[in-house]
């Protein structure tokens, strides 16, 4: 048996007014994820460990199953694998936003949503401007890039940028959590406030701006770590001899890069709400014909998310519905060698709060075969009945690997 998460990042929300009290996922029209929670089992799943911030890094390698108090090391290391960074021993990586500043409020975490051709162009300027042996800028994808520093040190209190859209930056900048830290730490926010000084006036940012677009025109460090010691998928699941990953976050790539499964870059895909799910999902499949494990991951409701735009979130989901898991059960139910669907958020991203929380997710798992249970349709109140209660750590990534048909009841 074949084996697709289909990953909503941040779809989960909470009940809106303006939805009659609903949360997105229950207003939305999803006839494709509700057929398959009707066919299939649900579930909710603790995404976040205890202790833990709730990122994305954190849900996503819970999904995976990873042991996050053994392996976690933040989301540069991540990010450098994803872009082909080999971390070398006593080197930390940040991941490293731009975002813009409005006078001392950070703005927002994306630089509105600057594309990876204006940003490639910004991370090479600060590289020669401040970059050395020590400290090194790598380009990553839209605003989402790469500080690496050697011989920094990770004890640092970081906040992530899309926690505090509409904050003043100067009190959530850089904190040492030891005295050993300091010196990092007093040099990351060195960074910081340098690069507003060098952005401020360069080309990319003077055009942006006369374009009636929010310039680049800061670095945000966060998240710190050194090289991560996952093992690969198939160590755990011997059933995944080969397995790819499909998304548009470096991030989520470089998780698939530790856990062995190889990249498969889609054009047209770009973390947003204009993403290409039509190509993404021919990847799938084409991978599906050749893999045993695929992992697709759609970024939009978690920016929409982060907007605050109900609206524009309502139509992420039901993008994700009728452009990907419809055409892939379509596609995938008739098969000979039969193929198990799994669709969960990795956490909510309300549109009230505009950043993540840690509540558990609602999934689904489906496969021919499978003995459905009582849940009717795909939301976070219907899968408080499901047959799978609430799981946690590994246990649903080994369930749904498992995928065997169980006994009569």
């Amino acid at each position: 048996m074949k084996h697709i998460i289909i990953l909503g990042d941040g779809m989960a929300d909470w009940p809106v007014e303006s939805l009659g009290g609903k949360t997105l996922l229950q207003y939305a029209d999803t006839p494709n994820m509700d057929r398959l929670a009707r066919m299939g089992r649900n579930g909710r799943l603790k995404t976040v460990a205890d202790g833990f911030h709730p990122g994305s890094e954190v849900a996503n390698m819970s999904v995976l199953g990873y042991n996050l108090p053994k392996v976690y090391e933040g989301r540069g290391p991540l990010e450098a694998a994803s872009i082909g960074v080999d971390l070398k021993p006593g080197e930390m990586a940040m991941r490293c936003n731009l975002v813009c500043v409005e006078g001392d409020i950070l703005k927002n975490h994306s630089a509105g949503h600057i594309s990876t051709e204006e940003a490639d162009e910004l991370i090479r300027f600060l590289q020669n401007e401040l970059g050395d042996d020590r400290v090194r800028f790598y380009t990553g994808v839209q605003y989402r890039h790469l500080l690496v520093i050697k011989g920094g040190n990770k004890e640092l209190d970081c906040t992530p940028p899309h926690d505090v859209p509409l904050k003043p930056f100067r009190p959530l900048m850089v904190k040492p959590l030891s005295a050993d830290a300091k010196e990092t730490a007093d040099l990351i926010n060195s960074l910081i406030l340098k690069s507003q000084e060098l952005l401020k006036d360069h080309p990319v940012n003077l055009k942006r701006m006369a374009e009636g677009k929010d310039p680049a025109n800061s670095i945000w460090p966060w998240s710190p770590g050194y090289r991560p010691r996952m093992s690969a998928l198939s160590e755990t699941f011997p059933q995944v001899k080969k397995g790819a990953v499909i998304s548009a976050v470096d991030l989520i790539n470089g998780i698939g890069y530790y856990a062995g499964l190889r990249r498969i870059a889609v054009e047209g895909a770009t973390g947003l709400y204009d993403t290409n799910y039509e190509n993404k999902v021919a990847a799938v499949l084409d991978a599906l014909r050749t893999d045993d494990f695929v992992y697709l991951h759609i970024e939009a409701s978690d920016e929409a998310g982060h907007e605050g735009d109900v609206d524009l979130k309502l139509r992420t989901i039901e993008n994700l519905d009728r452009r990907a898991v419809g055409p892939i059960y379509e596609e995938v139910r008739n098969w000979d060698e039969p193929v198990a669907i799994a669709v969960l958020p990795d956490h909510p991203t309300p549109c009230e709060l505009r950043t993540h929380t840690a509540e558990p997710v609602p999934f689904l798992i489906w496969y021919p075969g499978i003995e459905p249970d009582a849940v009717q349709s795909f939301d976070e109140i219907s899968a408080r009945d499901g047959v799978y209660g609430l799981m946690k750590e590994d246990e649903f990534i080994r369930e749904f690997i498992k995928c065997k048909k169980e006994p009569n009841e």
